[in-house]
């Protein structure tokens, strides 16, 4: 099984004719996705690498008869028009790749989404894979990179940062774990799914045995994921958790961003040091180097 997606899953592109949406759709067909259309208003009647093309999302549901997700790679102005019209059509997963859209307006989008029981992946993303089954999103590059990073497997990645996300994915491959499903959650600071907010996704999944986080300073997140592993102790005993905190050298400079703009440390809550205690206070635990993941991973399975 996987979370999310898997390989029936079909969504739509909006932006697909951009220079990088038309490179995305072309490795996600590459690697088996089923993208059924895709939409820019005014070129309707146009295709990529097969994929037709519409000028708004009711088309594309009507000419596809069933779309699940939809992933938005159009420029930040027009980030939260696009997610409306795919919520209010009734599309239940939004990848949103898109990086710099404005906080408030990321804000409508999520809470229109609540209401209509939408999940949101992202914004500032590389989407989902869900190895050897289907890829939503940029995740993982060409289809021939993103079939050697990863495999089918049992262990869950979550990363803030979409190139870590291929990067732990590969050495966990390399160590001969398989992944179940990876997300690239997205480094804005106000995001679609937290590690928390998807964890009971997980746990729900029979055929993921472990988790592995990727994070960086700044923001909540560790913090609820800490709170979460507390508050459910039969799922954090079924699923361990294993991390990997970046940027701890930015404990020395309060005020510096690491990356994305969701690592802006405001507080000691946000340091590197105070997240590692407080994940570690939970029974997760933490890797110096990313190299040490798997052998961490292997130890909370019992695994030789």
């Amino acid at each position: 099984m996987s979370i999310l997606i898997d390989s029936s899953t079909t969504f739509i592109i909006q932006g697909i004719t951009g220079r990088e949406a038309v490179n995305m759709t072309r490795e996600c067909l590459d690697y088996g996705s089923k993208v059924v259309g895709g939409v820019t208003p005014g070129r309707a009647g146009r295709d990529v690498y097969g994929v037709p093309v519409y000028d708004t999302v009711r088309q594309a549901i009507d000419g596809a008869g069933r779309v699940e997700g939809s992933v938005i790679t159009v420029p930040a102005p027009f980030v939260r028009d696009a997610a409306f019209e795919a919520i209010e059509n009734g599309i239940k997963l939004i990848v949103i790749v898109t990086e710099r859209t404005p906080r408030y307006e990321v804000a409508q989008v999520l809470e229109l989404a609540r209401m209509r029981g939408t999940r949101v992946i992202g914004p500032n993303c590389l989407g989902i894979i869900s190895p050897g089954k289907a890829k939503m999103g940029g995740i993982g590059g060409p289809a021939a990179n993103t079939r050697q990073a990863y495999k089918p497997g049992r262990i869950g990645v979550m990363s803030r940062s979409g190139g870590m996300t291929t990067e732990i994915s590969n050495s966990l491959t390399a160590a001969s774990l398989g992944q179940s499903t990876a997300v690239s959650i997205g480094g804005d600071p106000l995001i679609g799914s937290t590690y928390a907010e998807l964890m009971p996704l997980f746990e729900a999944d029979p055929e993921t045995d472990a988790i592995v986080i990727y994070s960086e300073p700044g923001g909540p997140m560790d913090a609820q994921l800490a709170e979460w592993v507390k508050s459910n102790p039969a799922a954090a005993g079924r699923l361990p958790i294993v991390a990997f905190m970046a940027g701890r050298f930015m404990d020395k400079m309060p005020g510096m961003r690491f990356g994305h703009a969701g690592t802006i440390v405001e507080g000691k809550a946000d340091t590197a040091a105070e997240k590692i205690r407080r994940l570690e206070e939970a029974g997760i635990s933490v890797a110096e180097e990313i190299s040490q993941i798997p052998e961490l991973v292997k130890k909370r399975l019992g695994i030789a």
